[in-house]
């Protein structure tokens, strides 16, 4: 999983253009330039070169979004990791499994946060005992397994 480099903490060097942007691409990711560009005040041509500053930054990444359960993934989780030796190196491992879909490491009870999307509870199995656990460091884990995403959106930053 690569390790995503804002701009800086604080957003600092994002402008108002920028922010405006983000947050109507985050509505609709698929807007042509011909309408984002007057709806934040630039051309076409400057959209397409600040939208790919934004990019190339790694602020921001134009993805589509599927429903795993559409898919045939009909099983998440959230795994809390307890972790003996260095976090880093642990995450490292853990963000290297394809089902693993977002690692956080926390300050708390728990080292690290680990979502996985696998097909069904047989193969969360597998991940949980025959690959997260055998990663060297791993002290326990606690699952928590999805019944429903009542709400999920990627819009956060606006105003």
């Amino acid at each position: 999983m690569p390790t995503r480099t804002p701009v800086s903490p604080t957003g600092a060097g994002l402008d108002d253009v920028d922010r405006r942007i983000i947050e109507l691409l985050q509505r609709d990711g698929r807007l042509p330039y011909a309408q984002l560009g007057p709806a934040v005040g630039l051309s076409q041509a400057a959209a397409r070169q600040r939208v790919q500053r934004l990019i190339d930054s790694k602020v921001i990444q134009i993805v589509a979004v599927a429903d795993p359960r559409v898919l045939g993934f009909t099983r998440q989780a959230m795994i809390g990791l307890k972790i003996e030796g260095d976090t880093r190196r642990v995450a490292n491992a853990v963000a290297a499994l394809p089902e693993v879909e977002y690692v956080v490491l926390t300050a708390g009870a728990l080292d690290m946060l680990v979502e996985v999307v696998v097909e069904d509870d047989e193969q969360l199995l597998y991940v949980l005992n025959d690959k997260i656990r055998a990663i060297d460091g791993v002290q326990t884990t606690e699952t928590y397994i999805y019944l429903r995403v009542h709400k999920e959106t990627y819009e956060w930053g606006r105003p």
